[in-house]
C-alpha cells in the first residue's frame, strides 16, 4: 500500500508538471528551479530521501554523521570549518520503506570562507528533512537560521551534540532553554546524540514518515516554482494590460468628446468596453467570446455604481448638453460653442477614468475565472490526510506564509 501511494503521488505530480506550458524565455529564466524540481521528482520516483545536516561551525556535524555510519566517512578536525564543501553519502539502514537514505554534510552557516553561502543554504533547504546540530543553547544566529527554515516550511529536528561537556542539571537547563526559544506550536523534536539515541530515532521516523516527507517536499518545490512562474507571468501581463487599457482609454476619450449624438455615443462606449474586456481576456489566457465579454461588462457596471451611472447618466446628460449647444449656436451667433470645448474635455476625462476602473475590475475577474480549472500544488498538499498532525505542523506554517505572500492585487493593472 505504501509503495502504491508514493507511486501515485509521483504520477500525479509528473502529470501536473506536464500540463505546465513554458515559453522558451521561462525555461531559460527558471532553469535553476526547473533543475531542482526535476531532481526532486526523480528522487520521489526512486523513493530516495535526502536528509540535510545543518548548523554553525564547530558543533560536530561531521562527527554526528560518522557516529551514524559507525566509521569515519566525513572529515573531522579540532579546527572549526573542516567541512568546506557539500558531501553526500548513502546511509544503509535496514527495514526501510524507502530505497535510499542520503545524508548531506554541509559547511557551517557561519563559516566565512564558504565561496557560495547561498548555494549551501539552498542545497540544505531542498532536503526532505533537516537535522539542525547544536552543541549547547541556541544563540541568536542559530535561531535566525532555524526561523528561516521554518518560514520555508521545512521539517526540522534539533540534535544536541557534545553532551559530555555538561552535567545532568546543565543538560536539562539547556534543553528547557531550547524548547522555550523554539515555536511552541511546531513541536520540534530535540534529540540527544548519545549512544544509539539518534540512530534509533531516525530509523523509526524514516520508516514511519519517510515517504510522506519526500512527497511533501516534492509538492512544496513544485508549488514554489509554480508561484514564481505565476508571478513572472502576472508582471508581464500587467504591463500588457496597462498598455491595452491606456489605448482603449484614449480611443474612448476621443470618441465621446467629439461625438454629439447620445445613442451613438452610449452604444460606441459599450462596444469599446466589451472589446477592452475581450482583449484583456486574451492577455490572461481566457479568450472570452463577445457574449461573455458583454456579460462581464454588465455585471461590473451593475456592481459598481460609478461605472453604471457614468455609462448611462453622465454620458447621456453631457451629450444632451452638447447637442443643445450645437442647436442653439445659430441663435447665439456661435457664442454657445465656447462651452462645448470644456464639456468635451470633462467628458473625455471621465471616459478615461471610467475605462481604467473597468479595466482593473475586468482584469481581476478574468484572472479569477482563468485559474478556476487549474490545480495548484498547494491544493494537493491540502488534500493529504495527516494521521500525525504534530509531525507535520510545519506544513501549516508553509501554507500560511504561502497564502500571505500570494497577493495577486499588486500584479494586476
Amino acid at each position: 500500500m505504501k509503495q502504491l501511494k508514493i507511486n501515485k503521488n509521483y504520477l500525479l505530480l509528473r502529470n501536473w508538471w506536464e500540463t505546465i506550458d513554458l515559453t522558451n524565455f521561462e525555461k531559460s529564466f527558471f532553469n535553476k528551479e526547473i533543475i531542482y524540481f526535476n531532481q526532486q521528482l526523480i528522487r520521489l520516483k526512486e523513493k530516495k530521501i535526502r536528509i540535510g545536516i545543518y548548523g554553525k561551525s564547530g558543533v560536530g556535524k561531521s562527527s554526528v554523521l560518522n557516529s551514524l555510519f559507525k566509521k569515519d566517512i566525513f572529515k573531522t578536525n579540532v579546527i572549526n570549518g573542516t567541512t568546506k564543501t557539500i558531501q553526500a553519502e548513502v546511509w544503509p539502514i535496514k527495514d526501510q520503506t524507502l530505497n535510499t537514505v542520503e545524508l548531506i554534510d554541509a559547511p557551517g552557516f557561519d563559516f566565512c570562507k564558504i565561496k557560495y553561502p547561498d548555494k549551501v543554504y539552498s542545497f540544505i533547504n531542498h532536503s526532505d528533512l533537516i537535522l539542525f546540530i547544536v552543541s549547547g543553547d541556541l544563540n541568536r544566529n542559530e535561531l535566525s537560521e532555524i526561523s528561516s527554515l521554518i518560514k520555508d516550511g521545512k521539517k526540522i529536528i534539533v540534535i544536541l551534540n557534545k553532551i559530555d561537556l555538561f552535567n545532568k542539571n546543565e543538560l536539562k537547563e539547556i534543553i528547557e532553554s531550547i524548547k522555550f526559544k523554539l515555536p511552541k506550536d511546531l513541536h520540534i523534536p530535540i534529540i540527544i546524540n548519545h549512544k544509539n539515541n539518534l540512530k534509533n530515532y531516525l530509523t523509526k521516523i524514516i520508516n514511519q514518515y519517510g515517504e510522506i516527507f519526500v512527497t511533501l517536499n516534492s509538492l512544496q518545490l513544485a508549488d514554489q516554482m509554480f508561484l514564481q512562474i505565476k508571478e513572472q507571468r502576472l508582471k508581464r501581463r500587467k504591463k500588457l494590460a496597462q498598455s491595452t487599457i491606456g489605448r482603449f482609454s484614449t480611443i474612448k476619450a476621443s470618441a465621446v468628446a467629439l461625438n454629439p449624438f447620445i445613442l451613438f455615443d452610449v452604444a460606441g462606449s459599450f462596444a469599446l468596453d466589451t472589446a477592452l474586456i475581450s482583449e484583456l481576456s486574451k492577455i490572461y489566457g481566457l479568450n472570452l467570446k463577445g457574449e461573455s465579454s458583454r456579460k462581464i461588462f454588465k455585471n461590473i457596471s451593475i456592481n459598481n455604481l460609478f461605472l453604471g451611472f457614468t455609462h448611462v447618466g453622465v454620458n447621456s446628460s453631457l451629450n444632451l448638453i452638447k447637442k443643445v449647444i450645437l442647436l442653439s449656436a445659430p441663435y447665439t451667433s456661435g457664442l454657445s460653442l465656447l462651452t462645448y470645448g470644456p464639456i468635451a474635455i470633462i467628458q473625455a476625462a471621465i471616459a478615461v477614468y471610467s475605462t481604467k476602473i473597468l479595466g482593473k475590475l475586468a482584469a481581476k475577474e478574468i484572472y479569477v475565472k482563468s485559474k478556476i480549472s487549474f490545480v495548484e500544488p498547494s491544493k494537493m498538499i491540502q488534500n493529504i490526510i495527516f494521521n500525525e498532525p504534530e509531525i507535520f505542523n510545519h506544513i501549516n506554517i508553509y501554507l500560511s506564509n504561502r497564502n500571505l505572500n500570494n497577493n495577486i492585487v499588486s500584479f494586476l493593472p
